[in-house]
């Protein structure tokens, strides 16, 4: 199944379009990531500047394929993420951060990932982490970075990304002209992201920015760079997440009241999600609620 992107602009004072495929209004998950945003490539390096702004409920991983970005945030983080590395924050029970593009690179190019957290850990302490070592693999011609869990087949090379959800991320790099199949583990659903360049999965065409949906059972897809130079392929798995969720905004609850009392909590600047200093200054205020009840759904 083919999940298209809508358009998101990622700052009225850029311009930049973010192109979003989770959620979908065919699949809003895939396992425990419930939100994949795409930007760039763009030379406006210093195109995102994202203001202070709250989390519940959910990690942040950042993933980049060009530029760098600083991430700060309400429990004293202040830390770089360039290509190669994952920057993984766990909002819990509510954490504040801002991001701010740096213009010493040619370009700004990367997804943001979205995983919701199970209800057992999803009012945990917030934390932060940031993986540099990340395990390599290598299937037939194509080479891949895994961010998070391990890629079916291959355990030993499992990142020690800390999560809640059995669940892999991964960045497949892929050849001019070059096939191989990868093998998937059958209790997941996946998705296979076009990042870069042109890409059939399992005979498809893909278009860029676009995703192909595999539903649980599927055993292995094979995926081809029908173009000339090298394509990049983001592959995100998990078993599907059986627990309903309300989504909106930054924040992922449980319940109307519970996404109303959050909300109330960020824009009264209450003392559980605290403010802290960087080099954007002010915050975003959450929207007004739409005049209906926010109901939970299964994924």
């Amino acid at each position: 199944m083919l999940l298209e992107p809508r358009f998101v602009k990622l700052s009225t004072r850029t311009g930049i379009e973010v192109r979003r495929t989770l959620p979908n209004a065919k699949k809003r998950m895939i396992g425990a990531w419930a939100f994949v945003d795409h930007f760039g490539p763009t030379t406006q390096t210093d195109g995102m500047v994202v203001a202070a702004h709250p989390h519940t409920g959910l990690q942040t991983a950042t993933w980049l394929f060009e530029g760098r970005i600083e991430h700060r945030d309400s429990i004293g983080t202040a830390q770089f993420v360039e290509p190669g590395q994952l920057n993984l924050m766990t909002a819990g029970r509510g954490i504040a951060h801002s991001e701010l593009s740096q213009a010493d690179s040619a370009s700004l190019h990367a997804v943001q990932l979205w995983i919701a957290l199970p209800d057992s850990v999803r009012k945990m302490a917030p934390e932060f982490e940031q993986q540099t070592d990340l395990p390599r693999v290598s299937i037939g011609g194509i080479s891949g970075t895994v961010f998070v869990g391990a890629m079916h087949g291959q355990p030993e090379a499992r990142a020690q990304t800390k999560i809640y959800s059995p669940m892999v991320g991964a960045e497949l790099r892929i050849p001019a002209g070059e096939f191989d199949v990868i093998e998937l583990d059958p209790k997941f659903e996946h998705g296979f992201l076009v990042a870069i360049g042109s890409v059939q999965v399992a005979g498809l065409e893909v278009p860029m920015n676009s995703m192909e949906y595999f539903e649980p059972g599927t055993t292995s897809v094979t995926i081809k760079n029908t173009g000339d130079e090298e394509a990049t392929v983001i592959l995100l798995g998990g078993e599907p997440f059986e627990e309903p969720i309300v989504m909106w905004w930054n924040f992922i609850e449980r319940t109307h009241d519970e996404i109303v009392a959050v909300r109330e909590k960020w824009n009264n600047r209450d003392a559980s999600i605290p403010g802290f200093v960087d080099h954007i200054g002010g915050w975003i205020p959450a929207p007004e609620l739409p005049n209906l009840i926010l109901r939970a759904r299964n994924n």
